[in-house]
C-alpha cells in the first residue's frame, strides 16, 4: 500500500509554478500586475534571451519595507485581500502565488523601498531557497529580477519557443495591460533595443483610451474606431470598435477587459460575434477593445490560476449590454467605411515594379562636353535652339496647369444633370457621397464630392439598402411562423435540452416555438415561415444547442434568417449591368447616406471607395 506523505515546500512551489508560470510571458504578466496594484505610474520591463536569461520589472509604486519583503516570497501571502473576501476582489492579483512560484524555478531578486525609508531592502530566492533580507541601494519603488528561468525545472525549457517568439509573447502581455491602464507609462527593452515605448496618456478616460489604443494597435485603428459607451443595471461598457470594413482574418485583434483585467471569455466573444454577424463574413473578425466595469461581487475571477477566465452572475445582462451597445454604435456610424478601403485601392492601382526598373523616366546623365575644336567643327550643323518667347512660355504653362475643381474646360458638356434639369448637377459638397457624374460599365457609379471622387458598386449598395428595409419590416411585423403538422421531437443531451428550454422565449421571438420534452429532448411546434417547409429542424436545434454551450448565444437561427433575407435582398436589388440615369444614381447615393451600415454589403465588402484629390494626385505623380 502506498504511503501518503506531505510534499516538501520546494516541490509544492514548483508544482504551483507549472500552473502560474508556464513561460516567461506569464512571469511578466504577474510582475506587471503587481506593479499596477502597487500604484505605479511607470513600469519598465527588461528581457534577455526572450526572458529566459533575464526578466526584470521595475516600477515607481509604493514599495515594501523589510518585513513585507520577507512575507512577499512566502506562499499565499498577499496584501490584496484585506478582508479575506474572495467575492470582493478589486486588484489584479490576489492569490499570493506569483513570487514564490517564480522563485521556485529561477533565481529571484527583489529590491524595494518605500517613500519614507532611508534605503532599499533586497531579498534573494534561488530554486525555492530563501535568503535573508538585507539592505541595498535603490530608489522608491520595486525592482524584480528573474534570472535563469526554469533552471530548477530544466524539462520546462524544452517546451519553450525561440527567444524572439518568447519576447513577442511578453510584449503582447504588456500591450494588453497597457490598454487597460492608459495613464501608466510602459517600456519594454529587449537585447538593447526598445520594441515598446508607451508614454502616459493624458485627458479623460475616453480620449486616453483611444490614444493608447492608437499607440498599440496602430494609427489605422484609431482612424477607423467607433466609440462605445453604455450602462445598464450598474454595469458599464466603454471602448472602441472598428468599422465592419476594417477587419482581420482572425480574432487576434479583439481585446476584452473586465474591471481592468485582460480576459478571454466565451460569453463576450459570442456577444461580439452576434453584434457583427450582420456585417461580416464568417471568416472575418472585427477589431476592437472593450472595457467592462461592474461590481466585483457580480463576477468571479477565481476560476483559473492565470486569472484570464471569468464567470458572470447575470450572463444575459452582459450579453444584452454588449450586443445592444455594439449594434447602436455601428448604426450611429451610418454609411461610413474604413479609410483602409481607399488605401487598399491605391495600393492595387500602383504598379509593382522590379527594383531594377524605374517607375518614372529618369533623365540620363549628359555626355561629356566636346572640346573647343569639336565644338567649332559641329557648329555649322548643330546650332542651339532659338529662345522661346515669354508669351509662348506663359501659354504653355497655362495649358499644362490643372483645371480648377468644379469648373469644366470650355466646350466640355457635362454628362449629368440635377433634378431641376440644369447642367452641372448639384454642388458635390452638399452631400457626403457627392453628386453622380457617370456610370461606368453599367456597374459602378462615379460621384464627385467637394474634395475627391466616390466610386460605388451599385449592386452591393442597393443590396444593403434592400436588406436593411427587410430587417425593419421583419422587426416591426415580427417573424411569421409556420405550424408543423406533426411536431418534431429532437433528442439532445440533458444539459443541452435544459439550455435550449431556458431560451425558449428568445427563440420564439425569432419564430421557433419549442418546449422541453422530458429530460433529454425538446419538441418543436412552429418554425419561421421564411425557412420553408423543408427546413432541417433537427439540425437547426442541434446547432443552437452547440452554440449555447460554446458561446452562450443562439446564433444559428438568427444567422439562417439573416442569410435568407440576404439572399432575397441580393436577388431583389439592382443588378450589375443595368444602366441607370442620373436621377436614379443620385437617389441611390442619398439612400446610402440615410441608411445605417450602407458602407458595406451583406458579405462585409465595401460598397464604395472614396479617393481624395491628394490620393489621385499621388497616382499621377503630382505629389
Amino acid at each position: 500500500m502506498p504511503i501518503i506523505r506531505r510534499l516538501p515546500d520546494t516541490l509544492v512551489n514548483q508544482i504551483a509554478a507549472g500552473e502560474v508560470v508556464e513561460r516567461p510571458a506569464a512571469a511578466v504578466k504577474e510582475l506587471v500586475e503587481n506593479a499596477l496594484d502597487a500604484g505605479a505610474r511607470r513600469i519598465d520591463v527588461t528581457l534577455r534571451d526572450g526572458g529566459k536569461a533575464l526578466l526584470a520589472v521595475a516600477d515607481d509604486g509604493c514599495g515594501m519595507d523589510p518585513d513585507q519583503l520577507a512575507l512577499a516570497v512566502e506562499r499565499h501571502a498577499t496584501s490584496k485581500l484585506p478582508d479575506g473576501d474572495l467575492t470582493d476582489i478589486r486588484t489584479l492579483g490576489f492569490r499570493g502565488e506569483a513570487l514564490p512560484s517564480i522563485g521556485a524555478v529561477s533565481r529571484l531578486a527583489i529590491t524595494s523601498r518605500t517613500v519614507d525609508a532611508d534605503h532599499a531592502s533586497a531579498i534573494l530566492v534561488e530554486g525555492g531557497a530563501v535568503h535573508p533580507v538585507g539592505p541595498a541601494p535603490g530608489g522608491p519603488g520595486t525592482r524584480v529580477e528573474v534570472r535563469d528561468l526554469f533552471f530548477a525545472t530544466p524539462a520546462r525549457l524544452k517546451f519553450l519557443k525561440t527567444s524572439r517568439t518568447e519576447s513577442q509573447h511578453a510584449i503582447d502581455i504588456v500591450e494588453r495591460l497597457a490598454m487597460a491602464h492608459p495613464h501608466v507609462a510602459f517600456t519594454v527593452t529587449d537585447e538593447g533595443r526598445t520594441p515598446l515605448r508607451l508614454a502616459a496618456s493624458t485627458g479623460g478616460d475616453g480620449s486616453a483610451h483611444l490614444s493608447r489604443l492608437g499607440a498599440v494597435l496602430g494609427r489605422e485603428f484609431q482612424e477607423n474606431a467607433i466609440p462605445v459607451e453604455a450602462e445598464r443595471a450598474g454595469v458599464r461598457l466603454v471602448g472602441h470598435i472598428g468599422l465592419p470594413t476594417f477587419n482581420k482574418p482572425t480574432a487576434a485583434g479583439q481585446y476584452l477587459f473586465v474591471n481592468g483585467r485582460p480576459v478571454k471569455d466565451r460569453l463576450m466573444v459570442g456577444a461580439v460575434r452576434g453584434a457583427y454577424a450582420d456585417f461580416l463574413a464568417r471568416d472575418r473578425h472585427a477589431v476592437l477593445a472593450l472595457f467592462l466595469t461592474l461590481d466585483p461581487q457580480d463576477v468571479d475571477v477565481n476560476v483559473h490560476p492565470a486569472k484570464t477566465e471569468v464567470r458572470f452572475r447575470d450572463q444575459a445582462l452582459i450579453r444584452g449590454l454588449i450586443v445592444g451597445a455594439l449594434k447602436h454604435a455601428l448604426a450611429a456610424a451610418g454609411h461610413r467605411a474604413s479609410t483602409t478601403v481607399a488605401a487598399d485601392t491605391l495600393a492595387s492601382l500602383t504598379p509593382r515594379v522590379a527594383p531594377q526598373t524605374a517607375l518614372f523616366w529618369e533623365p540620363q546623365p549628359a555626355p561629356p562636353l566636346p572640346s573647343v575644336q569639336q565644338a567649332n567643327s559641329f557648329a555649322p550643323h548643330h546650332q542651339a535652339p532659338p529662345p522661346v518667347a515669354r508669351e509662348m512660355a506663359e501659354a504653355a504653362f497655362r495649358f499644362q496647369a490643372p483645371q480648377p475643381v468644379g469648373v469644366p474646360p470650355a466646350g466640355f458638356a457635362p454628362a449629368a444633370r440635377n433634378e431641376a434639369g440644369e447642367a452641372g448637377a448639384a454642388p458635390p459638397a452638399s452631400f457626403p457621397l457627392g453628386a453622380a457624374r457617370a456610370q461606368v460599365h453599367a456597374t459602378y457609379i462615379v460621384a464627385q464630392t467637394g474634395d475627391g471622387i466616390v466610386i460605388v458598386d451599385q449592386h452591393a449598395a442597393h443590396e444593403r439598402l434592400v436588406y436593411e428595409r427587410m430587417k425593419r419590416e421583419m422587426l416591426g411585423e415580427g417573424v411569421k411562423r409556420q405550424m408543423l403538422l406533426i411536431p418534431e421531437v429532437v433528442e439532445l443531451d440533458p444539459a443541452d435540452a435544459e439550455r435550449v428550454g431556458e431560451r425558449s422565449d428568445e427563440l420564439a421571438e425569432m419564430g421557433l416555438v419549442l418546449e422541453t420534452f422530458g429530460s433529454g429532448a425538446v419538441v418543436v411546434r412552429e418554425v419561421p415561415a421564411m425557412l420553408g417547409g423543408r427546413a432541417d429542424v433537427r439540425g437547426l436545434v442541434r446547432d443552437i444547442a452547440d452554440e449555447l454551450a460554446e458561446l452562450g448565444d443562439a446564433l444559428a437561427l438568427k444567422e439562417r434568417l439573416e442569410a435568407i433575407c440576404s439572399r432575397m435582398a441580393c436577388h431583389g436589388s439592382v443588378r450589375a449591368g443595368r444602366a441607370m440615369n442620373v436621377d436614379e444614381m443620385n437617389a441611390l447615393l442619398r439612400q446610402m447616406e440615410a441608411t445605417p451600415h450602407s458602407g458595406q454589403c451583406n458579405h462585409g465588402r465595401p460598397t464604395y471607395v472614396e479617393l481624395k484629390l491628394g490620393d489621385i494626385e499621388r497616382l499621377f505623380g503630382r505629389r
